[in-house]
């Protein structure tokens, strides 16, 4: 090899070596791609046109059949049975943290109308912006109300009172219930049975037709 093909050699090499670099995030060839489809895949905002779905939807609803993870089965009360509100009841023990998130959970949805201490007297009513006190649920009434009753109320609403059930998912309505009890245990009302002497998470177990968790 005479000198002027080496140089012609060495050019040659130096040149891919170069090309091969990677220069500072200045390099213009990112060389080629696999699957361009995929990694150039195109998103669709939610509730916009999809043209990959025969209703041309972006946002899906769940599959049939299915439950997201973490969820419960849904407890098929119809609203107004009240001989189902009254046999409904449930197996649910929670620990002292489970009963104090449903301590909160009440804070949120119920303390404002209820009160903070049960007694109807929330900021809703002091205010004097609600024209009826709010069940007071330390009155002898609720304190011997049943908690399939109480669930109903929740799920469905009960007088001028809403529906929770978009707010609060099935165990997060128990865990308001227990809290609830736990307190009008303490003023008058019948025995805690909600709490666990274990840490371990509340469970639920359906233990009848009537049982629902």
């Amino acid at each position: 090899m005479n000198k002027t093909q080496s140089i012609v050699v060495a050019s040659l090499l130096v040149s891919v070596g170069l090309m091969s670099c990677n220069s500072g995030n200045m390099r213009r060839n990112p060389g080629k791609i696999y699957t361009p489809d995929m990694t150039y895949s195109r998103a669709y905002d939610a509730y916009t046109q999809n043209p990959n779905f025969s209703d041309t939807q972006t946002s899906r609803v769940p599959i049939k059949g299915t439950i997201a993870n973490n969820i419960d089965l849904p407890d098929h009360l119809v609203e107004g049975d009240t001989n189902a509100y009254k046999a409904l009841s449930t197996s649910y023990r929670f620990n002292d943290a489970e009963l104090t998130e449903g301590g909160r959970l009440y804070m949120i949805y119920c303390g404002i109308c209820h009160g903070t201490n049960l007694d109807g007297n929330g900021p809703l009513y002091s205010s004097g912006k609600f024209p009826a006190m709010p069940a007071n649920l330390k009155d002898g009434k609720y304190l011997s109300m049943n908690v399939g009753t109480m669930y109903a109320a929740i799920k469905f609403g009960k007088g001028l009172m809403g529906s929770y059930s978009s707010q609060l998912q099935t165990k997060q309505r128990w865990q308001v219930i227990a809290f609830i009890k736990k307190i009008q245990s303490e003023n008058g009302g019948s025995p805690y049975i909600y709490g666990t002497t274990t840490s371990t998470p509340g469970s639920a177990i359906v233990d009848s037709a009537a049982t629902v968790n």
